[in-house]
């Protein structure tokens, strides 16, 4: 079963993992940084041991984006969502055996300041 974890996150500064630029995960006491990060560590190196992780990458800065909508033509403005101040700033993709190991994945990749959307691929 194939997922995308998509990050969202403040997209200034950039940086990985995302936590450490955020200030809710900054406010936290430098243990519970270190735990955190710890985790998100080891996460991945077993993601990656197990051929669980597929890819993922990090996303340019928003303000350099264009949104493409049709209106009965394509019209093209700045994007992405200049009212949110959390834009998606990366996304990693992974294929696991059940959802219930996505939810997993996903509650470790959750972090203070960030949300993480799990969604499964389109099987055509």
């Amino acid at each position: 079963m194939k997922y995308v974890l998509l990050i969202h996150s403040s997209p200034q500064p950039w940086g990985h993992p995302t936590g450490d630029t955020v200030p809710e995960h900054q406010a936290l006491p430098k243990a519970e940084r270190e735990r955190l990060n710890s985790a998100f560590d080891k996460l991945l190196a077993e993601l990656q041991a197990n051929g669980e992780l597929l890819g993922g990458e990090a996303l340019g800065d928003p303000a350099l984006s264009k949104l493409y909508r049709y209106t009965g033509r394509p019209v093209v403005t700045d994007g992405p969502y200049s009212e949110s101040k959390e834009h998606l700033a990366g996304f990693f993709l992974i294929d696991v055996d059940t959802p219930e190991r996505a939810d997993e994945v996903a509650q470790v990749f959750a972090g203070p300041g960030e949300t993480i959307e799990l969604r499964p691929l389109h099987v055509f």
